[in-house]
């Protein structure tokens, strides 16, 4: 295995373990359980990773920490939908912060507010009580927006992506 490879198999463990502990221990309480900013490092990680990478720190990240939070119902929700997320950012860039991956933030939102949403009514067979977690939703899924522009923009200013991104064709 050469050098590039397990540094990106290193960064992707690093991102999976971010994505787990700040999606299942660094959170916010709210009406509707918890808001955590997990899905702002796995933007960055769309943003940095090559594709696959990403996918797996993304889903893995997210379904780990609903199986060890006791929440494993949601797993199969959360590996789907972060799943998508990650597929609408790219790396081709030089930096972080670009046209493409700020447009990628607002399906990002929304499919994690529906996808949510249209689980939580099939599991439960009414429609009409998620409804409820909506707004939740929404704010998690915006904090974590606004949360991967603040330390992109900030990675962007020290160049750090660069150094991050191990591969020579930028897939």
């Amino acid at each position: 295995m050469n050098r590039e490879k397990i540094r990106t198999l290193t960064l992707t463990g690093v991102f999976t373990a971010l994505i787990l502990v700040l999606t299942a221990f660094v959170h916010i309480p709210s009406y509707t359980g918890y808001v955590h900013v997990g899905d702002a490092f796995i933007f960055l990680a769309a943003a940095l990773l090559p594709a696959p990478y990403a996918v797996f720190a993304g889903a893995a990240g997210a379904v780990l920490s609903d199986v060890l939070t006791g929440y494993a119902m949601w797993a199969p929700a959360s590996f789907v939908i972060k799943t998508l997320i990650v597929l609408f950012f790219s790396r081709k860039e030089k930096k972080l912060i670009t046209k493409r991956n700020m447009l990628a933030l607002i399906p990002s939102v929304l499919l994690t507010v529906g996808g949510y949403y249209l689980y939580e009514g099939i599991i439960s067979g009414n429609f009409a009580a998620p409804v409820y977690g909506i707004l939740g939703n929404v704010i998690q899924a915006v904090f974590s927006a606004a949360l991967f522009v603040v330390i992109g923009i900030a990675l962007d200013k020290l160049r750090i992506t660069s150094r991050i991104r191990m591969d020579s064709n930028r897939n």
